[in-house]
């Protein structure tokens, strides 16, 4: 097993992007590392240069990671050698809390077993479809009169709390750490009132998916959402981001909006978050 360096970051990105859309998660984590977003991950393959397994970990010497949840993310093309690097080779820390977040379904049952074998317990946290928009070219633009342009800006600081505040998985400080990390470093868009306050918005998480869109509910059915991931899927295209999301499976309002606005998937595939030692 071997950390890798800046350079050879590089080369994984390379060589994740031809693995896409399966790839996404972690291609997205180190698409960030390489544009210098702050990372409290280390980077790990079972051999180099031609790995199969790619996990992104807490990094054990960033003392900002004791600020977020422990999370962990990887892709792997051979499951016996994704087997050996959890059982043998101590590509995670069996010992704590942490999270598997964004990993092929197809998985579960091998890591039930590890964890299982090591005495750990674990639960399914969520299960989504993983969607992806190839080509801004047939991207829908939503009609946006000259007062809703007028409205669309960034978030910044001052709404971290109104965000945590509504995120299904926020509501806590490691939520707030974790949003005023997104709205200082990653693209994102709010639609204000006439007060200037956010009343739609929509950020990048760490792993450059879209993610947090949410609108206040005296202001649904105004086509918010709408504007605004087009607006930031332009964006991203434009910048060299990829441009996916994962929906929650029973979250049909959010499948079909994305769907209708040209993101596809691999209806064979699914991806999952597990948690353990919780």
């Amino acid at each position: 097993m071997k950390i890798l360096n800046k350079e050879e970051l590089q080369t994984a990105e390379g060589v994740l992007l031809k693995h896409l859309p399966r790839s996404f998660k972690v291609y997205g984590f180190i698409f960030g590392i390489n544009r210098n977003k702050p990372s409290t991950l280390e980077i790990v393959v079972d051999a180099w240069p031609d790995f199969k397994v790619i996990v992104c970990r807490p990094d054990p010497e960033n003392k900002r990671a004791v600020e977020f949840m422990k999370k962990v993310t990887y892709y792997s093309t051979d499951e016996q050698i994704l087997r050996k690097m959890l059982t043998e080779e101590n590509a995670v820390d069996w010992s704590s809390y942490f999270l598997i977040g964004g990993f092929d379904a197809s998985h579960a049952t091998m890591l039930k077993e590890v964890s299982s074998d090591r005495g750990v317990n674990n639960k399914v946290y969520t299960t989504v479809h993983l969607m992806y928009l190839p080509d801004s070219s047939h991207l829908p633009t939503p009609a946006a009169d000259s007062d809703l342009e007028s409205r669309i800006s960034s978030l910044n600081l001052s709404h971290v709390d109104l965000v945590n505040q509504t995120w299904k998985f926020g509501g806590n400080k490691q939520g707030y750490m974790n949003i005023k990390n997104l709205i200082s470093h990653f693209p994102s868009y709010c639609i204000t009132d006439g007060q200037g306050q956010p009343v739609s918005w929509i950020l990048v998480y760490d792993y450059c998916a879209l993610g947090l869109l949410h609108t206040l509910p005296e202001h649904r059915g105004r086509g918010y959402a709408k504007v605004l991931i087009s607006r930031m899927a332009r964006r991203l295209h434009a910048e060299g981001y990829p441009v996916y999301c994962f929906v929650e499976e029973e979250n049909t309002r959010s499948h079909k909006l994305f769907r209708n606005l040209g993101f596809i998937e691999d209806p064979s595939y699914r991806a999952a978050w597990f948690e353990f030692n919780f």
